[in-house]
């Protein structure tokens, strides 16, 4: 049995992202503005050296400012 999410050529995280998407834009306008909210992603990394951990940074805001991580 092969699964619809499969055979379309989605993985099953972007299967779900699709879906959680479809929910959220049913919603009425309160509910709708409080789970888009939720469902954004706040990603941060740390550069690793020596086994210490560095400086942690928001991974939008080094996108946004090129060249920044490379400098240190």
């Amino acid at each position: 049995m092969v699964f619809a999410w499969k055979s379309a050529g989605l993985t099953y995280n972007r299967y779900l992202a699709v879906a959680a998407r479809a929910v959220r834009r049913s919603l009425k306008d309160g509910p709708r503005a409080v789970a888009e909210r939720r469902g954004q992603m706040d990603l941060r990394f740390a550069k690793w050296e020596n086994g210490k951990q560095g400086e942690v940074k928001n991974l939008a805001q080094v996108q946004a400012t090129p060249g920044q991580a490379e400098s240190k």
